[in-house]
């Protein structure tokens, strides 16, 4: 599939992905997950779709710094936000590239980067297996870029939650609004309308709702 993009960086990230995916060496290049804190605990039946999981079920992890925002600097988020999983993890460490971290901490900065509002992805490569889990802004990450700026909805799979909001118990506040980076939720002057269809899962909207109105489910697929 062609692409035209006078961002260099950006560019380089999607031909590298569309030869991988060319060639199937990658089903796709990250997937969505929700924020842990919309999800309820009897829910979590699936651990790859919760980042803590992951890193729990990791051989080693280590935090670095996200490469898409220290690259753009778009915006005033965090960078240290990038989990690296087993063999990518122990490579950057070694190379000082990363640190390890306990889980404790890593639960803390996946707090922070929900607080801002950052979406968490899976992110994978050539040997489809995922290797990092990285908490992203529209700005700055190439992977919502892929897709925002350049419709590629088969590199960015969602979760496998869909929200659902109540519409009687909506309070029109808009809240949630400015927290979807994928346009499922638009106001009108008078009140917040959500495609169900648009939604990708990250969960985003239920942690700021305070009406509780939206709660997150499973997606029949």
């Amino acid at each position: 599939m062609e692409h035209k993009t006078k961002d260099a960086f950006l560019k380089d990230r999607l031909a590298r992905y569309d030869t991988w995916y060319r060639e199937g060496k990658i089903p796709f290049s990250s997937r969505v997950i929700p924020v842990r804190e919309s999800i309820e605990a009897k829910q979590w039946v699936v651990p790859t779709e919760q980042a803590l999981e992951l890193l729990r079920n990791a051989r080693s992890f280590a935090v670095t710094h996200c490469v898409c925002r220290s690259h753009y600097g778009r915006c005033d988020n965090p960078t240290e936000v990038c989990f690296l999983i087993n063999d990518a993890a122990d490579a950057e460490v070694a190379r000082g590239k990363a640190r390890y971290l306990s889980l404790e901490e890593a639960e803390e900065l996946l707090r922070i980067a929900d607080e801002r509002g950052m979406v968490h992805l899976t992110v994978y490569n050539a040997s489809q297996y995922a290797y990092a889990i990285c908490s992203c802004c529209s700005c700055c990450c190439h992977d919502l870029q892929f897709l925002q700026k350049h419709g590629r909805v088969d590199l960015v799979v969602r979760s496998e939650y869909v929200a659902d909001t109540d519409s009687l118990a909506c309070i029109h506040c808009g809240d949630c609004i400015k927290r979807c980076v994928f346009g499922a939720r638009v106001w009108d002057d008078v009140e917040m309308h959500y495609d169900a269809g648009a939604c990708y899962g990250c969960g985003l909207c239920v942690t700021i709702c305070p009406a509780q109105a939206t709660v997150m489910k499973r997606r029949n697929v």
